[in-house]
């Protein structure tokens, strides 16, 4: 049976067996058990919670970094940003000194769509029309026209063609 203690003696006077099991042992260890020190054997080792708190740390920080990890792929997975073709860069270069991009209403996105809509054209229409890219106008409809790097005279152009206001006057 099993004697219980805070590390006082009570019982064994020799102070070489295992306070959670009774064993005699000469290698015994201090371990927390249930919120008391005890000093126990290596069979009673395992019950140490200092133990199992280092372990649930070191895996618990292994299965952050994992995750961490895994959602930054996924994010330059699904990121339209980079797609491993810069010769549209290297061709074409960038306009955002000749083409900046305005300030745009709160709502451009849904303004843009409700307007396209209420003017019964489809995105693609309405891209051959403007001789745009349609990813450019489902970018501006989403609200990512920053992140999409959106040209101003795209902007201009649909204002101009749905009669609305998606940049901000100045």
């Amino acid at each position: 049976m099993a004697k219980y203690s805070t590390g006082g003696s009570s019982g064994s006077s020799d102070g070489d067996a295992c306070e959670l099991c009774g064993t005699e042992s000469d290698s015994l260890r201090e371990a927390n058990v249930a919120g008391a020190q005890l000093q126990v054997c290596q069979e009673c080792a395992p019950h140490d919670d200092n133990a199992h708190k280092d372990e649930k740390s070191e895996t618990n920080q292994s299965q952050g970094d994992d995750r961490q990890r895994r959602a930054v792929q996924n994010a330059a997975k699904s990121s339209p940003a980079w797609n491993d073709d810069s010769e549209h860069w290297e061709e074409e270069g960038t306009n955002y000194d000749d083409d900046q991009l305005p300030y745009l209403v709160s709502d451009y996105g849904s303004v843009l769509q409700e307007a396209r809509q209420d003017a019964g054209l489809q995105r693609e229409e309405l891209a051959e029309e403007l001789d745009a890219d349609e990813a450019d106008l489902l970018a501006i409809e989403q609200g990512r026209a920053t992140q999409a790097g959106v040209g101003g005279s795209l902007v201009r152009a649909l204002e101009q063609r749905l009669d609305v206001e998606l940049a901000e006057s100045t």
